[in-house]
């Protein structure tokens, strides 16, 4: 009973996430739960001038009512009011299922997320991005990780775990990286070519990542993209730099050279070849040189 109002089942959902962080759930995953129980309650307060409610008057209207909430007094994004959405979704889900709740306030509720293009990088301008002289340690460090991503296809939160017994060398003398992904604990088996291993030998010998024992010295997520916006700025690139942005870098040219997508898929670390088609892109150069490949056996005289 004591869970009965929504906030209360809402913070013992949070204080079990957060026992079970660094077992089976991130440290990102408890901070959006964390985020989206404080937009609730300053909902409810606001809505209903208190600081709780039960669990047994949550309507749909309340739902949608929440995510008019999220979508004006928050200025959250499409997307982002969406993912907020799923989160409470899940809290009602429990109180159904341990008997608070008897229906479901979310049965006509669609959450449904945009398509969201984050965009790459051209050859250029990872040529760019690596010549430019930094202004700071603090920037190299930020140059190094995103173009390190950006030819592994790495998420931050797995360069940000990245260990010595992850790098392996094969029978042929290739190194790989081979590491379970933090998100989703599939193996990501990645090889290891010019840039990332000149990356890797450049910090093998810094002192923090001796101390840690960790392969590179990296900030908080939220710290790392605030560089970047810098890192853009410096370089003249117009575009939105964030982690995500290498990892799309990664797979659109590894599939722009001929690589497969189920190898690609791989390398990712993605459970099927449908998650992987989200980061594919066709080039031009990609379409010029398969349509050179077409013979035509036809001749225009004027």
């Amino acid at each position: 009973e004591n869970h009965d109002t929504i906030l209360n089942l809402f913070q013992k959902h949070n204080d079990d996430v957060k026992q079970l962080v660094g077992i089976s759930k991130t440290i990102a995953t408890y901070r959006k739960y964390e985020v989206t129980r404080r937009h609730l309650a300053e909902f409810i307060q606001s809505k209903y001038n208190l600081s709780d409610i039960s669990i047994k008057e949550i309507t749909p209207m309340f739902i949608t009512d929440f995510e008019l909430y999220l979508r004006t007094t928050c200025k959250c994004g499409f997307n982002t009011t969406a993912k907020f959405m799923q989160f409470f979704k899940r809290i009602i889900l429990i109180a159904r299922n341990n008997g608070i709740l008897i229906g479901d306030p979310f049965a006509n509720y669609k959450i449904r997320l945009e398509k969201v293009d984050r965009g790459y990088l051209t050859e250029d301008e990872i040529k760019i991005i690596l010549k430019k002289k930094m202004v700071s340690e603090r920037l190299e460090n930020v140059r190094d990780l995103f173009i390190f991503s950006c030819f592994t296809g790495l998420a931050f939160s797995d360069i940000h775990g990245l260990r010595k017994e992850h790098i392996v060398e094969d029978s042929n003398g290739v190194r790989w990286i081979r590491k379970g992904r933090q998100k989703t604990k599939i193996m990501c088996n990645i090889p290891l070519m010019e840039v990332p291993l000149k990356i890797l030998e450049k910090y093998s010998t810094n002192e923090y990542c001796r101390k840690h024992g960790v392969l590179f010295p990296v900030l908080c997520n939220q710290k790392m993209n605030a560089c970047l916006k810098e890192l853009a700025d410096i370089c003249g690139i117009k575009k939105t730099l964030t982690t995500h942005v290498a990892r799309h870098t990664f797979a659109t040219f590894a599939l722009a050279n001929g690589v497969s997508i189920e190898s690609v898929a791989k390398m990712l670390g993605h459970t099927n070849v449908q998650m992987t088609r989200h980061y594919a892109r066709v080039l031009d150069r990609t379409v010029i040189r398969e349509m050179s490949q077409i013979k035509m056996d036809f001749h225009f005289s004027m």
